[in-house]
């Protein structure tokens, strides 16, 4: 199974004391942690989000997408990074979570989600997938399925 583990600031635990100065230690911990997931084989992909760059939002109405403002900086639930793994369980996924190193204020709050996986879906809608996107369904859906037997 894999679940996807953001993190997210709690605007509650934001305090005057809070710096925005790096912290070398703190930032080696992250790193441990995800060489510590790697080596362990659970670590699909780690990634934070870079708040300074710039993005877009975008929207649909009336079947049509387009761009709104934002995305918006001081967003009470600006995800902050995330960490994709394959595990087990949610216990496991959980497990790992709760391992987390904390600190830079961007990682208050870890929510972990379980993604979709082929044996998640009907066989129609499978065969749909297959027929609409035949090298990226073998390619993912059906090598994860193969993968979890």
């Amino acid at each position: 199974m894999r679940f996807i583990i953001t993190a997210q600031s709690d605007p509650a635990n934001r305090s005057a004391e809070q710096t925005e100065e790096f912290d070398a230690e703190l930032f080696k911990a992250y790193m441990r942690f995800n060489e510590e997931m790697h080596t362990a084989g659970v670590l699909v992909a780690s990634e934070g989000l870079n708040p300074a760059a710039q993005g877009a939002r975008i929207a649909v109405a009336d079947g049509k997408r387009y761009v709104v403002d934002g995305p918006f900086a001081e967003s009470k639930e600006l995800v902050g990074g995330f960490y994709i793994i394959e595990v087990a369980s949610l216990d496991e996924a959980i497990g790992w979570a709760l391992r987390a190193p904390c600190g830079l204020g961007t990682d208050d709050i870890l929510e972990v989600r379980q993604l979709t996986g082929s044996d998640d879906l009907p066989a129609d809608l499978l065969q749909l997938i297959e027929e609409a996107a035949p090298s990226w369904s073998a390619d993912i859906w059906q090598s994860r399925s193969r993968e979890a037997r």
